[in-house]
């Protein structure tokens, strides 16, 4: 069965776009920022009036990024002045003075759809079907882009219309999309997207991007597109004579091309890359905001890909750029492996203190576990750092609600001394699949229960990743829409309970009655309700379905992909859109279509429901944007070219003191250690 169009949506033939939620600056706090919440939350919302140069919404930040400006003084005094009117604009936009976001009719869209009103049945679920469905979503979201905005880095589908990034494009959207119409078996939109790859797409362009996003999405767009052309060529394959077809390596040319641009970004004092590079002239660009550093995120979520076309193209200089990265990250030698979300790119050392697991510090974490499991455990270093840091969220950042005893992934806004903040970023919702993969390396949980090392430690953690699951599942569950908001805060105890003298349980099913007690543990503030269409819950689905075999995490995806078909569908068959609040009906939808809506989100609910033969976890490792990249032994040519200075027990450093003596035996032990890696290499 296919999309047909509700009858009663309105028409929007003006754009309509919604001025986005501010600057990236606004959105950490750091220490000494005690109560600057209700300023940032104000300037974060205004931010667009004064600066309407924008980026589209990046994956580890709920709010916009304002490309590079000089600070002039002219400048500096201009945001001064706007300070001043900051508060009023804030209140002005509370009662709704600039709403211009569409209302939508959901009944209509209730009506289109057949298979909304299907009644649940003693038969047995067809997963096939649903998958089919997610299909026919991204194909209406692609088939709308194509129509009204080919070729631009930006989609807003009420107003019908595309934006670029930088003057030619980047093909935001286009190569971010590669792997998911590979998946889905979309062969005739693939071959125009590889046409335009092959006859348009151009990064020698006089313009700083983002490192982080350009690598994640545009060379793990391009890696994974490689990849899964090569490893499996049944998938939407082409014919010999479409531009950039099997013969030609058009892909990995690209993202070669594109790395070496990227890597200009890694020329600092220390190492760690500056937030932004020029793509014409390979140099890297300091940030523009928050005192000059870089996201922590931004700064160690970059090694998969590039450590992938490290062994694709035999270039150790990738590997070993990125590489470092980790190196002075863990040099600092942060407590319990939890770090603060901004760090120096000249000096290598931390900004403020304040710590969490949302945006800016989310994938740091992330790839730990995805690098051991990327070189085939081949590099136990990165498991030692993924367990010391899982330890450390458990000790700090794990709570309870006060209500429902629901499991909380807070957050420490002023270092680990001080309170947590019951707050969570939708982006935690990364964590339970994380943390499921982690104890089991992507096997089956029946099936990691049966090797060693499987033990008490595993069980925890399973248990943890379960319940955190719960959390965010009730995260939908609680709201008007079926949808969760950009931010969720939690009624908790008072202190807040720890994991150590926690002891009760949370509801085994989140009851759907209206006055159920534990949704007295969710608190949704007016300006965190927006969804922009974000995809860790449901990558977290996919992992949780993928390890234990429940069905109930399949049957909340559907859930899930239901109310995003009844609100955000755009109309005139546009695509989808992002809403503004997700507890008024009928939600008001802004106008911006995220590229990670076609590259992440459909494509998890795609993998949800599709056969677990389908790309099997235990075979490949998928980045922070869902780009699917091979698990590689390390060969000859690679090896970890580093170790973590010693610890204690607690894994806290141990200084160690330096005598003459002291430093010939590092100078003997580092020269025996390079005869060793030369001696393993030449053995295969």
């Amino acid at each position: 069965m296919s999309f047909s169009l509700p009858d009663n949506v309105p028409a929007f033939n003006k754009p309509q776009r919604r001025f986005e939620d501010g600057r990236w600056g606004s959105s950490g706090r750091v220490h000494g920022q005690r109560n600057a919440d209700t300023v940032n939350s104000v300037g974060d919302r205004i931010g667009g009036l004064l600066d309407k140069r924008q980026l589209p919404m990046y994956k580890d930040k709920p709010y916009s990024y304002a490309v590079s400006r000089k600070q002039s003084y002219f400048m500096r005094r201009r945001r001064v002045i706007a300070g001043a009117i900051v508060i009023l604009l804030g209140v002005l936009y509370w009662v709704g003075l600039f709403s211009r976001s569409a209302p939508v009719s959901t009944e209509g869209g209730k009506k289109a759809w057949s298979w909304l009103k299907k009644q649940p049945s003693s038969v047995a679920v067809d997963w096939l079907e649903r998958r089919e469905r997610v299909k026919e979503a991204f194909m209406l979201s692609w088939d709308g882009y194509e129509k009204h905005a080919w070729g631009y880095d930006e989609y807003h589908p009420l107003s019908k219309s595309g934006r670029q990034m930088v003057p030619n494009g980047m093909g935001w959207i286009i190569v971010d999309s590669l792997d998911t119409l590979m998946i889905m078996n979309l062969t005739s939109r693939l071959s125009h997207a590889r046409e335009w790859i092959s006859t348009t797409l151009n990064y020698d362009q006089d313009h700083e991007v983002n490192t982080f996003e350009t690598t994640i999405r545009m060379l793990g767009g391009l890696l994974s597109a490689h990849y899964l052309s090569t490893a499996f060529p049944n998938m939407a394959p082409l014919t010999d004579a479409a531009d950039g077809a099997t013969g030609e390596d058009l892909y990995l040319e690209k993202a070669t091309d594109l790395a070496d641009r990227l890597l200009g970004a890694f020329d600092s004092p220390s190492g760690i890359p500056y937030a932004s590079v020029n793509l014409k002239t390979f140099k890297g660009v300091t940030s523009h905001d928050d005192g000059g550093a870089s996201s922590t995120a931004e700064a160690a979520s970059l090694q998969l890909e590039m450590k992938y076309i490290a062994k694709l193209t035999g270039e150790k200089n990738y590997w070993d750029k990125a590489e470092k990265v980790i190196k002075v990250i863990d040099d600092n030698g942060m407590a319990d492996g939890l770090l603060p979300i901004f760090i120096y790119a000249d000096r290598g050392t931390f900004r403020g203190e304040n710590i969490r697991l949302g945006s800016r510090g989310d994938s740091y974490y992330e790839y730990l576990i995805k690098q051991y499991l990327q070189t085939s455990k081949q590099e136990p270093i990165y498991l030692n750092m993924w367990n010391q840091a899982l330890a450390g969220v458990r000790k700090h950042l794990i709570t309870y609600s006060k209500l429902a005893h629901l499991t909380v992934l807070g957050e420490r806004p002023d270092g680990l001394e001080n309170a947590v903040s019951p707050k969570m970023d939708h982006l935690v919702c990364f964590m339970p699949g994380t943390i499921a993969l982690g104890a089991t390396s992507g096997l089956t949980e029946g099936n990691a229960k049966k090797l060693s090392p499987w033990g008490e430690k595993q069980e925890e953690e399973m248990e943890l990743a379960k319940e955190l699951m719960k959390t965010c599942w009730g995260m939908y569950k609680v709201t008007a829409t079926g949808l969760a908001a950009e931010i969720t805060h939690f009624n908790l105890d008072q202190p807040p309970k720890t994991e150590r003298d926690h002891k009760e349980r949370s509801p085994k099913v989140l009851s759907d009655a209206a006055d159920a007690e534990w949704k007295g543990d969710y608190i949704v503030k007016p300006m965190d309700a927006h969804n922009l269409q974000r995809p860790e819950t449901v990558e977290s689905l996919f992992y949780m379905w993928r390890i234990t075999g429940d069905s109930m995490y399949r049957e909340w995806g559907w859930e899930m992909f239901k109310s995003f078909v009844n609100y955000t569908t755009v109309a005139d068959g546009a695509g989808f859109t992002s809403l503004d609040n997700v507890n008024e009906l009928p939600p008001r939808q802004r106008d911006n279509m995220e590229s990670f809506w076609l590259a992440e989100t459909l494509k998890y609910f795609y993998l949800l429901f599709s056969p677990n033969d389908l790309l099997p976890l235990d075979h490949v490792v998928i980045n922070t944007e869902a780009h699917i990249f091979p698990r590689f032994e390390l060969g000859k040519l690679f090896s970890t070219g580093w170790e973590r200075k010693p610890r204690d027990w607690s894994g806290h450093m141990v200084p160690v003191a330096k005598t003459p003596e002291s430093g010939k035996q590092e100078t003997i032990v580092k020269e025996v250690k390079t005869v060793v890696r030369q001696i393993q290499s030449f053995s295969g």
